[in-house]
This record gives C-alpha cells, sequence and structure tokens, in this order.
C-alpha cells in the first residue's frame, strides 16, 4: 500500500490470523473426506466463516466469487493472512440509501461521490467489487491481487477492490477517490473499457 507511516500489524490481529490458520489445519481432513480435490479452500472457507461470521458472498458474480476466495485461500495457507469481506454485493436500495446518507452528511451529490456512488455507478452492485478487512489482509491483496484479477481501485479506500478480469493482470490505473469518472481513466492510451 502507498502509505508513508505503515500501521504494524497490532498482536490482536497476528493472534487470530494464527488460530484461523490453526482452526484450518485441523478442519483440513474433514474437508479432505468431504471434497478431496479442494480441502485446503473448504478447510479455510469454513475457518474463515468462524472468524468472519457476518459475511455473505451472496449476490457477487461468480468469476469475483471465485477469484475472492482462491485469493483468501492462498493468503492463509502460504502467507497467514486473513482477509475478510467487510460488503460485497449491495442491491441498489441499499446503495441507494448508502449515497442518500452520505449526501446528507456531507451537503452535495459531488462530495458524497468521493465515497459513495449511487446504485445506477456502484460496482457493489453490479456484484464485483469487494470491502476488504483487516488491513493486512488488504495490503497482501494490493500486492498479489493482480494473480486473481482484483485490484484496489481508490487512493482514499484501501479497503475496496474489484474483479477486473479484462484487466489481464495489469493494475487499471488508481484514482484519487470514486467521485472521479471512470471514463476519465479509462479513456487512457492502451487501455480497454
Amino acid at each position: 500500500m502507498d502509505e508513508p507511516h505503515t500501521i504494524p500489524p497490532r498482536l490482536r490481529d497476528r493472534v487470530y490470523a494464527l488460530v484461523t490458520l490453526v482452526l484450518a489445519v485441523l478442519l483440513l481432513p474433514v474437508a479432505f473426506a468431504r471434497r478431496p480435490g479442494r480441502a485446503r479452500e473448504l478447510a479455510c472457507t469454513w475457518a474463515l466463516g468462524l472468524r468472519f461470521p457476518a459475511e455473505d458472498l451472496t449476490g457477487l458474480t461468480d468469476g469475483a466469487r471465485a477469484a475472492f476466495t482462491a485469493a483468501r485461500t492462498e493468503a492463509l495457507w502460504r502467507h497467514g493472512r486473513l482477509i475478510g469481506l467487510t460488503s460485497g454485493y449491495r442491491d441498489p436500495a441499499a446503495q441507494q440509501r448508502l449515497f442518500d446518507e452520505e449526501v446528507r452528511r456531507c451537503g452535495s451529490p459531488a462530495l458524497a461521490r468521493m465515497l459513495v456512488l449511487p446504485p445506477e455507478e456502484s460496482r457493489h452492485v453490479q456484484g464485483v467489487a469487494l470491502d476488504i478487512r483487516p488491513r493486512e489482509g488488504a495490503r497482501w491483496l494490493e500486492e498479489h491481487g493482480a494473480r486473481y484479477d482484483l485490484y484496489r481501485i481508490y487512493d482514499n479506500e484501501w479497503w475496496h477492490f474489484e474483479y477486473r478480469p479484462e484487466a489481464g493482470g495489469v493494475p487499471p490505473r488508481r484514482l484519487p477517490h470514486s467521485g472521479v469518472p471512470q471514463a476519465t481513466a479509462d479513456d487512457r492510451p492502451g487501455t480497454s473499457r
């Protein structure tokens, strides 16, 4: 992450990661019995489901869900990093409520767009945006996410990633915030929409 003063992982987060990894190891034999070819993924899913019980992957596109699952499986097994999902798919009404609340909070639609987009523009509504936690998981995903077509999109949102298979492993140019029109960023030479 492009942060001048990176905060080291908190002891609590390191303990959570270790406990989750141990739990995944303990669940591995049961996962192997259920799905031999995908036992590590299944054990990881179960362990992370206990760590992040409120997660909901419903509504994500098949590609986004598969990419997220593969990335978090590698993060846990190979690097001992947890990647949780704070928010994924949002239905248009929920996105509209978030946008309206932000307009009320900051006083104008233009300012609100710096943090929340209206439903017709939101990639959350399309099922391809993922808000990641904790910060260490987002750091890992920023470094390794291109393998899964998952990219951090905005400078002001360390947690926001999008599934962009059309990028072909090349991270799209990061925007300062969501209020910058996507067409502006996508119209640069060598970029396809």
